[in-house]
């Protein structure tokens, strides 16, 4: 009786064959067996044509009968690696390919399971055969190396590290992360029973805040609509908010534009004498309790072009304190006269000006604003008209509560 082999090649002898020859034989099976046990290939994958294993009876160097088996070649398309209908093997398949052609490695017939490198993945593959019947299945059995792309579905990843991004779908950056020496603070990220939403903490120190950073003139948004963040707020202080000094008071006029046009509520501040105005303001709590600066909204009264000074000055009181005190150091701005009798003006911007006497929350703060007549650089021939003050402060809080 005749030798028979199984499907990757190993030589099954008879009964008294192979008599002078059994030991080569042996040997040669053993190989194959080495082969298959955790040999290495490499195989040139045909770029036009499926690249079919065969396998080779009684002989070692079958591609099929390795275990890791490297696939090389350039490609213009996809392509089929097929081994034979019965064979019985698992493999750690490695794609080396080049020309992002999908590699797809399956039975030479048959309408079982096939497993395919998509195009472009280099990765290494833990694959098996089943070779039973006609329709024999190649499985993927899925498991995950260094190099690859992986899928993980329902697994738990306990204490996982993530480099320096995570990307999407795509392999567009999605999340870059940065790592600080001895980071102690992070976020905690809790998700939510019916009716809550999810909820993203600090967490780390007894006190930790959440800072969110829009780049270049990005603002912070909730849908379509910006973020009130704290920063620089604004407070308008129209002229009939205010109140003349008993002492060398500025004058309140209310001046007529034209019939039913806007008329124009002003306090009127001499060109030769220094005149005052007050205003107070219960600040809001979230104020930072820093400085303050101011812009002057006015009209002149004549068509004079000369410089015309406005200054502000203020001071704070706390519950129970005097307000017989004295304005702390005021700060200046200078704007020239526009030429044009009812024109809206806007000067400047002022320095920082400190506000006098320790400013505390719940503090009543008092200002007095005042043309600088006295100041030789006060040019402008007629009554400056004030209109208003914008103030602008700081704020290191959310709200006001």
């Amino acid at each position: 009786m005749a030798s028979t082999y199984t499907p990757l090649g190993v030589e099954k002898m008879a009964t008294g064959e192979n008599a002078g020859t059994w030991g080569t034989k042996t040997n040669t099976n053993l190989e194959i067996i080495e082969q298959f046990a955790g040999g290495y290939t490499t195989q040139a994958v045909t770029d036009g044509a499926d690249t079919d294993l065969s396998v080779t009876d009684g002989g070692t160097g079958a591609t099929l009968a390795h275990r890791v088996i490297e696939l090389t070649g350039a490609l213009t398309g996809a392509r089929n690696v097929t081994i034979p209908i019965d064979v019985q093997q698992m493999y750690a398949v490695k794609n080396s390919t080049t020309g992002t052609q999908a590699v797809t490695f399956k039975y030479v017939s048959g309408t079982g399971t096939s497993v395919t490198f998509a195009g472009g993945d280099t990765s290494t593959k833990f694959i098996y055969g089943t070779g039973s019947g006609s329709n024999p299945n190649i499985v993927d059995l899925g498991m995950v190396n260094l190099t690859g792309t992986q899928t993980l579905t329902n697994k738990t990843l306990t204490s996982p590290v993530i480099g320096t991004k995570i990307s999407d779908t795509n392999g567009n950056e999605l999340v870059n992360l940065t790592a600080t020496s001895s980071a102690v603070n992070e976020f905690t990220i809790a998700n939510a029973a019916t009716g809550d939403g999810p909820v993203l903490s600090a967490t780390g120190e007894t006190n930790v805040d959440i800072n969110i950073n829009p780049k270049g003139s990005g603002v912070l948004k909730s849908g379509t609509a910006a973020v009130k963040v704290a920063g620089l707020e604004t407070i308008w202080i129209p002229a009939q908010a205010m109140y003349a000094t008993t002492t060398n008071g500025a004058d309140a006029q209310q001046i007529e534009t034209t019939a039913t046009r806007p008329d124009i509520k002003v306090l009127d501040f001499d060109a030769s004498t220094a005149e005052y105005a007050q205003f107070a303001v219960a600040m809001p709590k979230s104020w930072n309790l820093g400085t303050v600066t101011f812009q002057a909204w006015w009209t002149p009264s004549n068509t004079n072009t000369g410089n015309c000074i406005f200054g502000l000055q203020g001071v704070s009181c706390s519950d129970s304190d005097t307000a017989d005190v004295v304005f702390g150091t005021a700060q200046e701005v200078t704007d020239a006269g526009i030429g044009t009798v009812e024109d809206v003006q806007v000067t400047g911007t002022s320095s920082a000006m400190t506000i006098a006497g320790s400013p505390a929350d719940n503090d009543m703060t008092f200002f007095q604003v005042y043309r600088d007549a006295a100041d030789g650089s006060d040019t402008f021939t007629g009554d400056a008209r004030l209109i208003g003050i914008k103030m602008y402060y700081t704020t290191d809080a959310a709200n006001d509560a």
